[in-house]
């Protein structure tokens, strides 16, 4: 996640600083899209790896709503291109992606990693005593006796 919020970022000035030149606009438009599509991918695995597949849906459906929370910020990215032109709505939402890279990857990550390895020692736990419970009755259960 921090590498595609980050090129959305790097993408979004690129476009804002070479836009005017035909071959880096459309490189830079096809970079912003293609990091724009780690919402539909990365976001609902990222969420189903750190809560657990059982309300995966769920979980996935309201992550997607920030798309519609996002449709909120059209109003101040429209006064923004009316007082600051286009550059100061290309720097804004380039910092605020640039944020999200930067909370990715010093807020989500260190959080996953206690999720999952409390996860991990929950479940191992859990096998080691049941597998030792069957060991220790496998040989009054055998029928080779």
């Amino acid at each position: 996640m921090f590498v595609i919020f980050l090129g959305e970022g790097a993408a979004l000035l690129g476009l804002m600083y070479f836009g005017h030149n035909p071959y880096l606009f459309m490189f830079f438009a096809a970079m912003i899209f293609l990091c724009w599509g780690e919402i539909f991918s990365i976001f609902p695995a990222t969420c189903a790896d750190t809560f657990g597949s059982k309300y995966a849906a769920a979980n996935a459906g309201t992550l997607y709503t920030a798309k519609g929370t996002a449709s909120m910020l059209v109003p101040v990215a429209s006064l923004l291109s009316a007082v600051g032109g286009w550059n100061a709505v290309f720097i804004c939402a380039a910092g605020i992606s640039i944020a999200a890279a930067i909370a990715a990857k010093f807020l989500l990550a260190p959080m996953r990693k206690r999720w999952i390895n409390n996860t991990v020692e929950q479940t191992s736990n859990s096998v080691d005593a049941s597998f030792q419970a069957a060991w220790s009755e496998a040989p009054r259960n055998s029928s080779a006796r």
